[in-house]
């Protein structure tokens, strides 16, 4: 079934040109959407994206610069104004399609009003998978995917559980409590219900904090085995509480803590998570 017709795609690019027009053009060759419903935004890129964009965009595709850089979560803010339509596909430039399976994802969206929002399931460029669908945290599920200590015996079992490495099987949507921004699709109206994303973070747990307010409204959070989304990701923010990106992340966390629950040890799942 061909979904294209109710379907935008919002892509955040930050000095990223190259891996945003591969982007675009995977989903314009495998007819994700038209041209004209994918916007890109450029983020203030300090060097010369959007010339680049701008020149080698496919005609149709929309460019919008922002004025200044507050962050991913405003950058799609600003894209989904955009758009007009019922279902919104928000991607990171550093990803592309290698065929058509996001068609899965979309039917899960038509036959499901309950279902708010539904993580794609992402993948390595060699087809391994990334583990999409996550938990929400406790403290502990933090100091094990942002310290080393994420390695030893006695976390190693808790963070397969925090990434639900269990949950993936093949064909069967699952109820995930936060999926990765990295690639999802929205509904329009919750997306709008809800105000769009909390600028307040500029980067990290934008996605997470969603995701909590998709559940607390009433809707579902759903990741689809299948509905493949290649990821060329390289993680800065583990392993180190010293490098910017990990500071970046530090500071979301605190953020989403003042707004929502996040124990000691037990995760707090969807209906703990409120506070």
């Amino acid at each position: 079934m061909d979904h294209r017709d109710a379907l935008n795609v919002v892509i955040v690019n930050f000095r990223t040109p190259d891996l945003t027009i591969n982007c675009v053009n995977s989903i314009l060759a495998l007819k994700v959407a038209l041209p004209e419903d994918v916007v890109v935004v450029d983020n203030a890129s300090p060097d010369n994206s959007y010339l680049r964009l701008r020149s080698a965009l496919p005609s149709g595709v929309r460019l919008i610069r922002a004025s200044m850089n507050r962050g991913f979560g405003a950058g799609v803010n600003l894209g989904m104004v955009a758009g007009t339509r019922e279902n919104v596909l928000v991607l990171n430039p550093d990803t592309y399609f290698v065929d058509g399976s996001l068609e899965k994802a979309l039917e899960a969206l038509k036959t499901d009003p309950e279902i708010g929002l539904v993580g794609l399931d992402l993948t390595n460029p060699d087809g391994s998978r990334q583990y999409s669908a996550r938990r929400f945290y406790s403290l502990l599920d933090i100091l094990g995917r942002r310290t080393s200590l994420g390695r030893s015996n006695f976390l190693r079992k808790r963070l397969s559980h925090h990434l639900m490495m269990d949950a993936w099987t093949p064909g069967l949507p699952f109820d995930a409590e936060w999926v990765m921004g990295t690639g999802f699709v929205v509904r329009r109206y919750i997306f709008e219900e809800l105000s769009g994303m909390d600028e307040a973070y500029f980067l990290y747990m934008e996605d997470v904090d969603l995701c909590a307010r998709v559940w607390h409204a009433g809707y579902r959070v759903v990741c689809v085995p299948g509905a493949r989304l290649v990821h060329e990701h390289q993680r800065k923010s583990s392993g180190s509480l010293i490098n910017s990106a990990s500071r970046y992340h530090i500071k979301s966390l605190l953020r989403f803590r003042n707004k929502f629950r996040v124990p000691l040890s037990l995760p707090p799942g969807v209906n703990g998570i409120a506070k």
